[in-house]
Formats: C-alpha cells, sequence, structure tokens
C-alpha cells in the first residue's frame, strides 16, 4: 500500500510487520487450517501475558530498531516490559493541535482512509462490502448516517498507541462486540475484518459535528483495548490505547457534518492512505 506522508509532502510503500508470517497464515493452506487457533483470544491473551512481563524487556531495543522509531518524541521512561514500552506517552509538544471551534483533529498517529456511507447504509471497504449495522451491533440508531463518511484510522506497530477524541463532547453509549482477531493489514482483505474482529463501539454527542461512532478494533495480538471511563471529554483528549500489535479506528459520521482538508481529499480519492500525526486538523465543520 503506497502513503501519502502529509507532513513531509512525500510518499512511500507502507512494509507490513510480520509480512513473512502473515503471508503464510493467510497464503498457505496450513496457514488457513490453523487460523482460528492463531486469531483466537486465548492465544493473544498469552501473548500479552509475555509482553507485560519483564521478559519481554530486552526485546525493546531491537524493536525500537527495526521500526525507527524515533524516542526523542517521547516522555523518557524506563520500561517495565514490551506492552510498557508499546504504550509509551508522546511529548505533548510533539503533538501541537489546532483549537478552533471547528476544527476535527486527528485520533491518532495513523494512516487514513475514507470511504462514503450509501443511501442503504453500506460502505465498501477494501474490496468487502459492509453495512453499519455489521459494523456497530443492533444498539444503536443510525438513521442521519446514510450519505455520511467512514473514516478508517489505521495503526500500525511503530505508531504511538494512545488515541483520543475530534472533538469535545459527551459520551452517549459504549459497548463491546466479541470476535475474532485478524490482521487488519491488506493480506486479510478476504475477510471482513471490521465485522468479525473484537471491538468496542462508542456513540459521541460533539459539540460541532454531532454525533458520531467510534470504533476501536482489535487486530492480530491486539487483544485488548483499554478506554477511559468518561462521560464528557475535550477535543484531543485522550480516549484510551491499544496494547501491543497494530490496529483500528473506524469512526462513521453523519451526512453534511465534515468537510476533509482539500490535500487529503485528493490523495484519497487516487486511491492512497494519508499518513497522520495525533492532534493535527484533518477538517472542518460544514457550513452549508
Amino acid at each position: 500500500m503506497q502513503v501519502y506522508d502529509r507532513k513531509n509532502k512525500s510518499y512511500y510503500e507502507d512494509v507490513q510487520y510480520g509480512g513473512g508470517f502473515l503471508k503464510k497464515l493467510y497464503g498457505t493452506a496450513f496457514g488457513r487450517f490453523i487460523m482460528p487457533l492463531v486469531l483466537s483470544r486465548p492465544i493473544s491473551k498469552i501473548g500479552g501475558v509475555y509482553t507485560d512481563t519483564f521478559f519481554s524487556k530486552p526485546a525493546i531495543k531491537g524493536f525500537i530498531t527495526k521500526n525507527k522509531i524515533d524516542m526523542s518524541e517521547y516522555v523518557p521512561k524506563k520500561y517495565k516490559s514490551l506492552n510498557d514500552f508499546f504504550t509509551r506517552e508522546i511529548k505533548a509538544e510533539k503533538r501541537p493541535m489546532d483549537v478552533s471551534e471547528d476544527s476535527f483533529v486527528s485520533l491518532a498517529d495513523s494512516k487514513l482512509s475514507c470511504y462514503p456511507i450509501d443511501e442503504k447504509n453500506q460502505i465498501q471497504i477494501k474490496g468487502n462490502l459492509y453495512t453499519v449495522p455489521e459494523l456497530v451491533g443492533d444498539k444503536v440508531d443510525l438513521s442521519g448516517y446514510e450519505g455520511g463518511k467512514c473514516l478508517v484510522f489505521r495503526l500500525s506497530v511503530d505508531d504511538y498507541h494512545r488515541y483520543g477524541f475530534p472533538d469535545s463532547g459527551r459520551i452517549k453509549k459504549t459497548y463491546p462486540i466479541k470476535g475474532r482477531l485478524h490482521t487488519v493489514c491488506d493480506i486479510s482483505s478476504n475477510y471482513k475484518v471490521y465485522q468479525e474482529n473484537s471491538r468496542v463501539v462508542t456513540v459521541l454527542e460533539t459539540d460541532h459535528f454531532g454525533e458520531m461512532i467510534v470504533i476501536e478494533v482489535g487486530a492480530l495480538m491486539v487483544g485488548r483495548i483499554v478506554n477511559h471511563d468518561l462521560q464528557s471529554f475535550s477535543k484531543g483528549q485522550e480516549k484510551g490505547h491499544f496494547r501491543l500489535g497494530g490496529s483500528t479506528i473506524v469512526v462513521l459520521v453523519k451526512d453534511g457534518q465534515l468537510v476533509l482538508e482539500p490535500d487529503i481529499s485528493e490523495h484519497l480519492e487516487k486511491g492512497l492512505e494519508v499518513k497522520l500525526r495525533y492532534h493535527e486538523t484533518i477538517g472542518s465543520a460544514s457550513r452549508s
């Protein structure tokens, strides 16, 4: 997948972490045979237990080197485990935020793609057709989402794995949906990962963009989505974090509520993902 780096105004090919293993898992008969076991929550939990212990600490140095992580961006700390490192805190000055009332800020360091929600509340994401009820379940009134936008923020293992709110407001409802733990990269495109994977659905009432739905999607070796217990929030406030691995946040915005920045729209229309930084302005409230 080619990605446009908005900050540096450059292009690069995104390399999937653990790509060799994933090709064998998704691309061979034996891999598909053992896939239910590999993608199960117990296996993910076992991996999570290991990465929470000091036994995983020696892996941190290699992880930093292999993924070219700039540690000058993060608050200095002696990490106790790989997961402790993975949920590291970034220096506030490294992710400045536009405080304008009508700005919509990026939820995370991520690669953005965007898909229209049609008049039947259907979304075509990477070749797979989803309905909005398939993504969020049956606990939400979905009127008004027809014609809206589906924003997909894909996080890689080298990204900052804390995420926040795009606007100020309050939480109307939140609930988990149990499922499997497919990888969310292109190699799993034959599977409806945003419907099959474990996820947490949160309905927000925002101050400048109306109601929207935020869906944190678990992925391979990312069985844990940790959200703070909040009732109201400010723009850019931390909502939670993913444990080890890369994962995805899907945001559903109602029709006419959000206008994306022109340079982002231009590259998304070319079929590229756009690399974003946490708190970066990606759009504004519609004036119509």
